[in-house]
């Protein structure tokens, strides 16, 4: 009868030994690997057979990366686009202040060569607001009777006459625009040298010369210049330039309409001009004058009797 257990049962060498060996073995192939190169090829075609296993395993992971990068770079296109769009808006409104200040420089560069043509001392203002009353054509400048401001003074632009001061405060001035209803200007036809008075059409924003007789030396195109004969504005400031002529001869007056010169309705910055110098005396005064002076006293005419005595 056997007694030897069955194989299932069978030891072989102890496990100290087994691992002693196969380290033995590991570290001889690494020696004869990194000395000889033996198993190179052998690398090679394991790689190769491997290969498509290595592949499908990484296959998950590479379409979560992929996926997950595609979602972060469309996130990071939008962050991106957002931030674009805010440098561009900045652009923009830095732009359009560029565009705002060079037209600002332009006209201070014009009304201060407007200055120095003027032939009355000017003081630059700033137009902060119109008016309140809607039916009437006026606007308040940052200018008042501390910086010389005062009610009467002519106000101009570059390219003509803008108003007149009718109201002084001690910062700020009211100016009344050409154009009110209730404003008038004496003028003079440049071509002709023919003398009017222009008044503020109201809200049309044009002037009219009334009082004209039908036959007037004036046409279109015209060019109307202050004629200096009220005393306030200074001869010679462009005021206006015909713009339309109705003659009827029904009536004895045309009706001649003009364009403002100067920018009564736009710009930001006027001159205000100070007091004339050398102001001709007005028929009152000159009476007042030769009221004044010395007069020569007439001798009574004598009689004929009181000679023959």
């Amino acid at each position: 009868m056997d007694h030897t257990p069955p194989p299932f049962f069978n030891r072989g060498p102890a496990p100290l030994v087994r691992l002693a060996f196969f380290a033995s073995l590991s570290l001889a192939l690494l020696v004869l690997d990194a000395r000889f190169r033996y198993t190179e090829g052998l690398r090679s075609v394991l790689a190769l057979a491997v290969y498509p296993l290595q592949s499908l395993a990484t296959l998950p992971a590479a379409l979560g990366e992929r996926v997950a990068g595609y979602f972060a770079s469309q996130s990071q296109l939008r962050d991106e686009n957002g931030v674009l769009r805010a440098k561009l808006l900045d652009a923009a409104q830095g732009a359009l202040r560029f565009e705002a200040a060079q037209a600002e420089t332009a006209q201070l560069r014009r009304l201060i060569g407007a200055a120095e043509r003027a032939p009355l001392k000017a003081t630059p203002a700033e137009i902060l607001y119109n008016g309140r009353d809607p039916y009437s054509r006026k606007v308040v400048i940052d200018k008042g009777s501390q910086q010389g401001v005062a009610a009467g003074s002519p106000v101009v632009d570059q390219h003509g006459v803008i108003g007149q001061v009718t109201r002084a405060h001690a910062l700020l001035a009211e100016v009344t625009l050409l154009t009110d209803k209730e404003q008038a200007i004496p003028v003079q036809v440049v071509r002709s040298g023919l003398r009017a008075v222009a008044f503020g059409g109201g809200t049309s924003g044009m002037l009219e010369l009334r009082f004209m007789a039908a036959n007037a030396e004036i046409q279109n195109g015209d060019k109307l210049v202050t004629s200096g004969i009220d005393g306030t504005y200074p001869p010679g400031l462009p005021v206006a330039t015909v713009a339309r002529v109705e003659r009827d001869a029904a009536y004895a007056f045309a009706r001649i309409f003009c364009q403002p010169a100067a920018g009564v309705e736009s710009g930001g910055y006027v001159l205000v001009l100070g007091a004339q110098s050398g102001r001709l005396a007005q028929p009152a005064e000159a009476g007042v004058e030769r009221e004044k002076r010395p007069g020569r006293t007439r001798k009574p005419r004598r009689k004929d009797g009181d000679a023959a005595q």
